[in-house]
């Protein structure tokens, strides 16, 4: 007999995920976007929270009702696709970019300010950093007790401490929003939230989501659906709430640095100014902690994927995948960020699509043919805008004259076009003849 979570498991699990999401991109770029915003910050908030919130959190769904794997919900581009789409998901969120994201942020916000930013103090940081991810990530049965009743409740009071501040003593009066936000604010914060790289995220946390439930002898597939369901619902609402509280420390925070100041210089002066030389420690301690979190949820994840396909086990997939996120992350954070704003704005139109169409395969004959072509052309046009934002910044001149091009967005009506299309056809064709995986 399938045994059941408490109510206090149930939350664990949602403080769990909303720990594993929320890493150093997502509590650095919202204060961004505020001070940007300026005036039109509701409606940037908005577009940011469609694809830093909605997003992550119908994926979550979306793997809860396929059994939590990537390589499920994928299906329907075929198994070498979908194995292509996952392990470039998982490279991403993983060894390549997230993951040694959590350190050099951390190092630069907490260690750099003492040490100076030298190669040698985030080489040691480094060393110590991993091998805490490695000792924890060593044991994913016991993420539940590790991260959902002890990390988690001491990374979310820290942001509580943070939001609340933000809300109830603001530094000063709004911003004036720049040029970009006047003229769109939603679509560059819907485009700025693939920054916080969550849709990603969700992929590839998903599978460690229900395992979690399965630590606890929880077996039965509905159950571990609903279970994963609450924890992403419960991840979704702490999530918008720390988003529009840090929206809110952005916008007010003009009287304390230029608006071209980037996400952690906004905190580090706010917390400055409202807690004074605590103020600091505060932030180095947030930062550290939301960071850990979210590398050790991912190194599990890509570990427990990789041992799927490559002939090493779990243990020694930990120990592969944090050293290799160590030497990446002293390539310094700025490299990383270059590198990363390309291949995101590539990555991220076809995971969309994937993951919003994955609630409409029983409305097709054969959702092959209508989820395949669109992932396909967002693909094409997401490879076009990577190239706009990668050092070459080169687009075909006829691309950029599509609707929504300038913002990054190229790739959002020729998949609507290719969509209708092919639905018509899937009518006009009807049920395959031959079995195919729907």
């Amino acid at each position: 007999m399938t045994h059941r979570l408490t109510s206090r498991d149930i939350i664990a699990l949602g403080f769990m995920t909303f720990a594993l999401f929320v890493g150093a991109g997502n509590i650095i770029f919202p204060p961004m976007v505020g001070l940007q915003a300026g005036e039109h910050v509701w409606w940037a908030s908005f577009g940011f929270l469609i694809t830093a919130v909605g997003l992550p959190v119908m994926t979550v769904v979306a793997l809860a009702r396929v059994g939590g794997g990537v390589d499920s919900l994928s299906s329907p581009i075929g198994r070498r696709a979908g194995i292509l789409l996952a392990t470039v998901c998982y490279l991403a969120v993983g060894p390549l970019f997230a993951t040694p994201r959590t350190a050099t942020v951390s190092f630069e916000v907490g260690i750099a300010p003492l040490t100076g930013s030298g190669a040698m103090p985030l080489l040691i940081y480094s060393l110590i950093y991993f091998a805490l991810v490695i000792v924890v990530s060593l044991y994913p049965g016991k993420l539940l007790d590790t991260v959902g009743h002890f990390l988690a409740p001491l990374k979310i009071l820290a942001l509580i401490v943070l939001a609340v501040a933000a809300i109830i003593w603001p530094a000063g009066g709004i911003s004036t929003a720049t040029e970009a936000y006047q003229n769109a604010p939603f679509s560059n914060g819907f485009v700025n939230g693939y920054l916080t790289m969550d849709t990603l995220g969700a992929m590839v946390f998903g599978i460690v989501i229900v395992n979690a439930a399965r630590s606890r002898g929880v077996t039965e597939a509905k159950l571990l659906t609903r279970y994963t369901i609450w924890a992403g619902l419960i991840a979704g609402i702490g999530l918008t709430l720390l988003y529009l509280a840090l929206f809110r420390l952005g916008s007010d925070s003009m009287a304390l640095v230029d608006q071209s100041a980037n996400g952690a210089a906004i905190l580090h002066a706010y917390v400055q100014h409202t807690f004074g030389g605590f103020g600091s420690f505060l932030l180095a301690i947030l930062i550290f902690l939301a960071c850990l979190v979210t590398a050790v949820g991912l190194t599990c994840a890509c570990a427990e994927f990789f041992a799927q396909y490559l002939p090493f086990s779990y243990r020694t997939l930990v120990f592969i995948l944090g050293l290799f996120s160590m030497v990446i992350s002293n390539l310094g954070l700025s490299h990383l960020i270059q590198i990363s704003i390309p291949v995101l704005t590539l990555i991220y139109p076809p995971c969309i699509v994937l993951v919003v169409l994955s609630f409409t395969r029983s409305l097709w004959h054969s959702s092959t043919r209508v989820i395949a072509p669109a992932m396909l052309v967002s693909l094409v046009f997401g490879i076009m805008d990577g190239l706009k934002a990668s050092t070459l910044a080169w687009q075909p001149e006829w691309v950029a004259h599509l609707p929504l091009a300038d913002q990054g967005l190229a790739w959002l009506l020729p998949t609507v076009a290719v969509l209708v299309i092919c639905a018509i056809w899937d009518r006009v064709a009807g049920r395959p003849t031959t079995s195919a995986v729907q």
